[in-house]
């Protein structure tokens, strides 16, 4: 099993926008069809207001690779720009 802790680390005043075009977008509940999805969560950080933490878990590394291929995550990186500064990833295999 694989696990990514992906930290957003978004401009300032915008983690709730970058959430909701992340919603409008569809990305949890698309992620979370794809074959080989575990676990799919977004969690807002309690001490950093401007912090979104997803935790992602894959049955195997290549169900996550092909999900990097999907037209969704191609969108997802534009969004990506457009209200984060940086992202954090910590990769876990289980």
């Amino acid at each position: 099993m694989l696990t990514w802790y992906v930290t957003y680390h978004c401009k300032k005043g915008q983690r709730a926008a970058f959430y909701q075009a992340l919603c409008d977008l569809g990305v949890k509940a698309g992620s979370r069809a794809e074959n080989g999805n575990l676990r799919y969560d977004y969690y807002f950080a309690a001490e950093k207001e401007d912090d979104l933490l997803l935790v992602e878990s894959w049955t195997n590394p290549s169900f996550q690779q092909a999900h990097c291929q999907t037209e969704r995550f191609r969108k997802l990186q534009e969004i990506k720009a457009r209200f984060c500064e940086r992202v954090e990833i910590e990769k876990v295999n289980w």
